[in-house]
């Protein structure tokens, strides 16, 4: 080996043995910071095992969802009797808890997840005396979520099918008076809705639009407390289209169905309006277009 190559080894192996401390430093504090690190790691995994499944008798969660249901905490409620269910499908306190879930949802008023529970028990339990309770409760949880006449009326469509279902499939159920109640309101409502759009029509001079959202709160809501002023608008529209014959037995209708209404005297007087400017006309103004 020449000089120069010995001298080249040397150098190298010197450099090397040079770096070695460095080295030596930089694996020892990697191996502290494991060993500070292993506790740690050691309670994640240690976490993971507290969070697996355990099992709890049906009485004990049971009784844990009538608790919470006590302390006004709905949706922990409505999980523990869910878990019920979860845990013991085949018990009789798993049959009674996914109503009671239904239930507590509702009362939370978290309403989509009353419905969902309450559908699937009835899905599964048809035959369960309970189920028209079920059926009342999904009613009501479109019924309490009704806006004013001026929003959108799914929630109303909605109540009046759910709460038709129990009346009639359960026309005996303690729950079936009240939903045909509420039934009566839901109508109503929708039949405000319908006069409001007619009003809107009527202003705007759209008569013949009028008339038929005023026809249609006469001929399918007419159990609501706007069929007189339905009645009168009517009334009003036709003489407004010089419709004489159909405004005198809307009139007509009005008089006869609603003799006390204040809405009855506003037509009547109309009509006797029009009959006094037909007679100094010299006849029936509607003759002037026969």
């Amino acid at each position: 080996m020449s000089e120069s190559s010995s001298l080249f080894t040397g150098n190298q192996m010197t450099g090397s043995a040079a770096a070695r401390p460095g080295r030596a430093l930089g694996l020892r504090m990697v191996l502290v910071m494991l060993l500070a690190l292993a506790p740690l790691l050691a309670a994640c995994g240690g976490n993971s095992n507290t969070d697996e499944y355990v099992e709890r008798t049906a009485e004990e969660l049971f009784t844990e969802g009538e608790q919470q249901m006590a302390a006004g905490n709905y949706e922990d409620a409505a999980r523990a009797f869910e878990e019920v269910e979860r845990q013991h499908p085949y018990s009789q306190l798993a049959v009674r808890g996914q109503v009671l879930a239904g239930y507590a949802y509702y009362e939370g008023q978290l309403y989509e997840e009353a419905i969902a529970a309450l559908r699937t028990f009835i899905e599964l339990h048809p035959g369960n005396p309970d189920v028209p309770y079920a059926h009342y409760l999904i009613g009501m949880s479109y019924y309490e979520r009704i806006s004013d006449i001026g929003r959108d009326q799914e929630m109303t469509q909605e109540s009046l099918e759910a709460f038709g279902e129990l009346t009639r499939r359960y026309p005996d159920s303690e729950y079936t008076r009240d939903a045909e109640l509420k039934m009566d309101l839901a109508f109503d409502h929708l039949a405000g809705k319908e006069m409001e759009i007619g009003r809107y029509y009527q202003k705007r001079g759209e008569f013949v639009a009028a008339i038929n959202r005023f026809r249609n709160v006469v001929e399918n809501y007419d159990t609501t407390t706007h069929v007189p002023e339905a009645l009168h608008r009517l009334t009003e529209s036709y003489l407004a289209l010089g419709v004489f014959q159909e405004a005198q037995e809307a009139a007509a209708v009005l008089g006869y169905n609603y003799p006390d209404s204040e809405w009855y005297r506003w037509s009547y007087a109309l009509m006797q309006q029009e009959e006094a400017g037909a007679s100094a006309s010299g006849g029936s103004w509607l003759s002037g277009f026969f």
